[in-house]
């Protein structure tokens, strides 16, 4: 069953042609994994599927009976509106009697409450609202009437993606869903996804959520699309394949391009008789031969400054907000060539640490000492703010007109760009007409071109492509400075760093040998030791009760009491809600009526509480 087809769109912006005669089909159940270098379509493909961009020819066709949601880049609000009303559909009936319901037990309208539990329990609409409430949850989503408006941007994200998983979709549209999110609730994401089964389109840079969710790969490659029925390991061999296979078509081409070549030269200028198929061939030729050197590769290399024997100490450092400690007493000596993963949950530290290594922050204890020759390189994790008027070029030459790749040698800053993606024909554009993933490698030139010989990379992968985050990984593996990594993206984060600052948020910071999954292995048997020794003693401790006491004729008989005082208090509540569902009383009388079943189901709480325990003794 075909939930989308797609049929010879195209798409251009001023002379780039970014999407040519693209044609692909999505069906109940797929899921489909967009990628392609920054700057390849991604983003504008995924903004013709949802409507915002029309394409310039071709047509995009859903399946009518179907539900389509999307979540995109820098999601929008209404202004006033509460997590509440973002996370629910404003235009499906059942949701709106979730957020009424809502509302009206946060103000206690008891009368209200009444006719909206009768509408809910008509709709069969509370498992809808445990999920949400769920969903919302696991995306550390607790206060529902909070204004979004004073939310940061990474809690809007997180308010985004849960409106869109609450109402079901049967297709779903994501662009970067990780972005902002911490490890934990990415592999819960990543749980639910790959369970569920809706059709999905996706793109993303973390590839070990791209391995586990999606199941087949397309890939924009200069305007064209691949298709690969597969996960990503079957992705990256199809590809190389395929690469080599064009490498192959390109040689021979070369090799019939020199013979077209002297064949057109040894004809007469003004022959009017010369072959025109022959010309036209030739000009085909020549575009298949030289195709290869604008392959998108990206070649990074530069020299990191001499490293000396102090590199940086860290000093029994404090630091905190209020009353909210981040770092207590920590210490550490940094080797060189050292490589540090840094993790934790939202919240805990882990830039506040960042900003202390760089003297931004002061600390309320203990000190930082930076060697004499460490040069930092900082990779923010927010996106620069550039002069989108200024071109590539000029913004590389403010920088450096040169830079150093190793021994002494240096290659012109315009050569680097090259490395960087952004070719000749693209350095004298303004920057404003890059896109966002363009940007974010521009940011990561600006660092690197200066030759650091310590490097702090903060979320350097958030908008990044698959091909770059290759090629920087391969970078960062040859760097022969020290590397300071905080990532959420996982498979990054094993690939480079030998050890891990752990930080848990009550200012402790651990130091843990080895990378993320080692951690997440060892936390795992650690939770699964723990629940077999919490399991073993409560056995233990139940059979030794069971042993060394025996029920008194008093417990017997109150145990005998209870039974029959919860038989005849659930009577008692059964008719109180009867009551109340019927409708029939007036206001004072309902509300008498709800406050009778609070007190009675506090009772019988208590009641069965006090008959569970004596009836471990039986």
């Amino acid at each position: 069953m075909n939930y989308l087809s797609v049929e010879s769109i195209s798409k251009t912006f001023g002379d780039r042609i970014i999407l040519d005669q693209l044609s692909f089909g999505i069906a109940q159940g797929q899921k489909v994994a967009l990628v392609g270098i920054n700057g390849s379509g991604k983003s504008t493909l995924l903004k013709v599927l949802t409507g915002i961009e029309s394409p310039d020819s071709g047509e995009v066709v859903f399946r009518n009976d179907i539900v389509v949601r999307s979540l995109l880049q820098n999601p929008q609000f209404a202004t006033g509106q509460t997590i509440l009303d973002a996370v629910f559909d404003a235009k499906d009936p059942t949701h709106q009697l979730l957020i009424a319901y809502e509302q009206a037990l946060a103000k206690g309208e008891s009368e209200k409450l009444e006719k909206l539990i009768e509408q809910i329990d008509a709709a069969d609409a509370w498992n809808l609202e445990s999920q949400a409430k769920q969903i919302l949850g696991k995306l550390g989503l607790h206060e529902l009437n909070q204004q979004v408006s004073n939310l940061s941007g990474g809690q809007q994200k997180r308010i985004a993606l849960a409106s869109v998983l609450i109402q079901k979709p049967d297709l779903l549209i994501l662009d970067e869903p990780t972005n902002h999110l911490d490890i934990e609730t990415i592999e819960w994401l990543e749980n639910y996804l790959s369970l569920s089964n809706m059709a999905l389109i996706l793109v993303t840079h973390d590839r070990y959520f791209l391995e586990k969710v999606t199941n087949e790969i397309l890939e924009l490659d200069k305007g064209e699309v691949h298709y690969y029925k597969g996960n990503y390991a079957y992705f990256l061999e199809k590809k190389a394949e395929r690469e080599m296979a064009d490498s192959a078509s390109i040689d021979k081409a070369k090799n019939l391009y020199r013979k077209e070549l002297d064949w057109i030269r040894r004809q007469p200028k003004a022959r009017g008789t010369k072959a025109k198929y022959r010309v036209d061939a030739f000009q085909e030729t020549k575009s298949k031969a030289f195709s290869k050197e604008n392959s998108q590769d990206l070649k990074l290399k530069a020299e990191a400054q001499r490293q000396g024997k102090k590199v940086l100490e860290v000093e029994a450092l404090s630091h905190g907000f209020g009353s909210k400690q981040l770092i207590n007493n920590f210490s550490y000596v940094f080797p060189r060539k050292d490589r540090v993963g840094i993790v934790g949950p939202n919240g805990s530290g882990k830039t506040t640490f960042i900003n202390l290594l760089m003297a931004e922050l002061s600390p309320n204890g203990g000190e930082v000492i930076k060697g004499a020759t460490t040069k930092f390189g900082y990779y923010r994790q927010t996106e620069l703010s550039f002069d989108n008027e200024q071109t590539i070029i000029d913004f590389a030459k403010s920088i450096a007109e040169v830079v150093e790749v190793g021994k002494g040698k240096t290659i012109p800053v315009s050569q680097f760009l090259n490395r960087f993606l952004f070719p000749p024909d693209v350095q004298y554009k303004p920057i404003g007409k890059l896109s966002g993933g363009e940007k974010r490698r521009l940011q990561l030139l600006q660092i690197l071109i200066q030759s650091p010989n310590f490097l702090i990379l903060d979320e350097p992968t958030n908008d990044l492509d698959l091909i770059t985050l290759n090629t920087l990984e391969a970078y960062l593996e040859a760097f022969e400075g020290c590397l300071i990594l905080v990532s959420h993206d996982r498979y990054f984060m094993d690939k480079l760093v030998d050890h891990l600052f752990v930080f848990d948020g009550s200012g402790a910071i651990k130091d843990f040998p080895g990378n993320y999954t080692d951690l997440r292995l060892k936390q795992q048997e650690e939770k699964l030791a723990d629940t077999s020794s919490q399991s073993k003693v409560k056995k233990e401790v139940t059979r030794e009760q069971k042993e060394k006491k025996k029920l008194s004729f008093k417990e017997k008989r109150e145990f005998e009491t209870l039974e029959k005082e919860i038989a005849l208090l659930e009577e008692e509540k059964s008719e109180f809600v009867t009551k109340l569902n019927q409708g029939s009383g007036d206001h004072e009388e309902l509300t008498i009526w709800s406050k009778e079943i609070e007190r009675i189901t506090e009772q019988l709480d208590e009641k069965e509480m006090r008959w569970l325990e004596l009836s471990e003794f039986i």
